[in-house]
């Protein structure tokens, strides 16, 4: 703490992403943490001219809180390394393959980590995919947050309609196994996983709408699972964390079937930190308030290459 008192600490937010708003939101939220505990803490509104404006700033460290495309898919990582900055979040590497939901999917059936199964289909092709491989089956862009561009098919005459609205975000989309249970979201630190987040929609998809209007989501943290499927649920977001090389503080998100088998979906390297946000509820829950969360994922900036620099 009296280490950072010393250093200039800007919060990266806003960005070029269709999350535009809710990375402000994130990022006024940890403003406001950071300056309740007395750190010299400034924002940075991310634009075109990002290289620029973190140049002028001058910060010593910056914290991240970007959602979406050139926040966490591994660009704003390399401009902050070739400045020498350290930041928070994944590295270059580990930001781009969790993001790009395609590549991490390969890199978790390599490791045989449980994740639903899938297909992929390009722009180009679309016309030999008449109808569904799975009914139901989940269509999403695979370079997207905040479900945009995500549809649910249960039925054939819902196919194609979701596949034009995943082309609008990408050329190729990933179309996944519906699996039908408990949508988990679990937080995880090296070698550790937080209280474990039972998501339940009341629409039954959890939508943008269902994540950030008031009343549409409950949410149970502890997730009522026992003592077995917890231990199921926190080995396998561990082995995510480390297959995609995550780093700090990310949260995966899981979906249980009935039998008590959980399913990777995805893990987020920049979760959501807004004091309603799914990782705040759990670190609360484990005895971290939001101030000192953000205090501890601060500790956690790094560089890939802290011994390159000049």
């Amino acid at each position: 703490m009296e280490t950072l008192r010393s250093k200039k600490i800007a919060v990266l937010m806003g960005g070029l992403s269709s999350e535009r708003e809710i990375s402000l939101q994130t990022g006024n939220a940890v403003l406001k943490a950071l300056k309740n505990k007395g750190l010299n803490a400034v924002d940075i509104d991310i634009d075109k001219n990002a290289a620029e404006s973190i140049k002028k700033a001058n910060p010593d460290i910056a914290f991240i809180a970007l959602h979406g495309t050139f926040g966490e898919d591994g660009a704003i990582q390399g401009i902050l390394e070739y400045a020498g900055i350290p930041y928070t979040g994944a590295g270059v590497l580990g930001s781009s393959i969790a993001y790009d939901k395609l590549i991490s999917k390969t890199i978790l059936v390599h490791n045989k980590i449980p994740t639903p199964e899938y297909i992929v289909i390009e722009k180009h092709n679309i016309d030999s995919h008449r109808k569904p491989p799975f009914i139901p089956c989940v269509v999403k862009p695979p370079n997207q947050g905040s479900s945009i561009g995500v549809g649910i098919v249960k039925e054939l005459d819902h196919w194609k309609p979701a596949l034009n609205e995943a082309f609008k975000y990408s050329d190729e989309i990933l179309v996944e196994r519906f699996i039908d249970g408990k949508l988990l979201a679990i937080g995880v630190k090296p070698g550790k996983s937080l209280p474990i987040v039972h998501i339940e929609p009341k629409s039954g998809f959890y939508d943008y709408e269902s994540k950030y209007t008031a009343g549409k989501t409950e949410y149970h943290c502890p997730a009522d699972l026992g003592e077995e499927t917890t231990q199921k649920c926190n080995k396998v977001s561990i082995d995510a964390y480390r297959a995609l090389k995550a780093r700090g503080i990310a949260r995966v998100d899981a979906i249980l079937d009935d039998k008590g088998s959980p399913y990777v979906l995805e893990l987020n390297t920049i979760p959501g930190m807004t004091p309603t946000s799914l990782l705040p509820m759990a670190a609360k829950k484990d005895g971290i308030d939001f101030d000192d969360l953000v205090l501890e994922i601060i500790s956690t900036s790094q560089l890939d290459n802290q011994g390159n620099q000049s």
